[in-house]
């Protein structure tokens, strides 16, 4: 497929935003003064509060996995149709939540398939992390002697894959926070539900209450994802979501849905005839990020005193095309399963995105 089908670069379009632009890893940001989100939001009739801010949020085509992003043979940037799957799925399962009552979300409308536009929220410092199976990290911690998680402590005789009892819930920090006993000062690090119960404040729950009131957003959310994703058999393995407050149209502070959910870049999803039959067959990035470990050095890149090494190697490696289309084919597969819908990746999407941006009156 062409490279013109790729989206890598999404930080330079014209927007009249504040600085500064935030880059994420497969998503640019471009906060709105409250001036122009206010006279966006009046002129689109969205149902936000009157101090709102709003956002452009772009995503991209490109792939991270270690931290680090990869590029394919010929110079292709990413993976074609990634970016348009994530948003479709995400989106989707946000529009569920909404319609099953379970909360709002942060996006406002879609001008593009590849753009959303958002409430910006006071977010909840917690990565809000569900496993139904153990695998991954978790296996692997499980396998070294680790029996507790989240709290909570598993028996000794589970086996990769296996189904828990229960659905398990491991909070992780979101960003650095400092003045939390026993936890180290470095993003993304387990944490007991009891210790975010007992210093609330400190992951910037606005009362206490709230923590529970996350948790079971992030149950019930993945008892619909579940559920629905067993209906075109898949199973939902483990997910990752993230929350946050706004003050809504009624001046109430809300906890919203954010980020994305349910995607395969934030979750597991296997095919549920194969695992029946003893086989793994994803719908997620681990196949990627299993390629690149039977690939190239696994110390480097599971070591985290080794970014540095991790960083180079990954700007001087070219995955082969057929792996990264061999993603491509996985994620858009999995989009139009979810959605019921074709999922179109568009030839010059960048041209594309600034004609809808322009007709919301957003570029400079």
């Amino acid at each position: 497929m062409p490279e013109l089908h790729v989206l890598s670069e999404t930080g330079d379009f014209p927007i009249r935003c504040e600085e500064p632009i935030h880059h994420g890893k497969v998503r640019t940001v471009y906060t709105l003064s409250l001036e122009e989100s206010r006279k966006l939001a009046g002129a689109r009739g969205f149902s936000v509060g009157a101090d709102a801010q709003l956002a452009v949020m772009v995503i991209s085509d490109r792939i991270s996995a270690f931290e680090c992003h990869w590029v394919a043979e010929g110079e292709m940037a990413g993976v074609p149709g990634k970016g348009a799957a994530l948003n479709a799925i995400a989106a989707h399962w946000f529009q569920r939540f909404k319609e099953s009552g379970l909360g709002n979300h942060h996006i406002v409308d879609i001008p593009h398939p590849l753009v959303w536009i958002v409430q910006k929220a006071r977010p909840i410092m917690m990565e809000a992390i569900a496993r139904q199976y153990i695998t991954g990290s978790m296996w692997r911690a499980y396998q070294k002697g680790k029996r507790t998680f989240g709290g909570q402590t598993l028996s000794d005789d589970l086996t990769k894959n296996q189904r828990l009892d229960d659905l398990l819930l491991t909070p992780s920090t979101k960003g650095i926070l400092s003045g939390i006993p026993g936890v180290p000062e470095v993003d993304d690090t387990p944490v007991p539900r009891q210790l975010v119960r007992e210093h609330w404040s400190a992951f910037a729950f606005e009362q206490p209450e709230h923590v529970a009131q996350v948790e079971e957003m992030l149950r019930q959310g993945f008892a619909v994802i579940s559920k629905e994703l067993d209906g075109v058999d898949q199973i939902f393995v483990d997910t990752k979501f993230e929350f946050g407050y706004v003050t809504n149209a009624a001046g109430d502070s809300e906890i919203l849905y954010m980020d994305e959910v349910g995607t395969p870049d934030s979750s597991r999803m296997w095919d549920k005839s194969a695992y029946e039959q003893g086989e793994i067959v994803d719908y997620c990035k681990e196949s990627f990020r299993q390629f690149l470990l039977e690939t190239l050095d696994r110390d480097i890149l599971t070591t985290g005193s080794r970014i540095e090494e991790r960083k180079a190697m990954a700007a001087q490696y070219r995955v082969p095309l057929d792996e990264m289309m061999d993603v491509s084919n996985r994620y858009r597969y999995i989009a139009e399963q979810i959605t019921g819908q074709p999922l179109t990746v568009e030839e010059r999407p960048h041209e594309a995105i600034q004609d809808a941006l322009a007709s919301y009156g957003l570029l400079r």
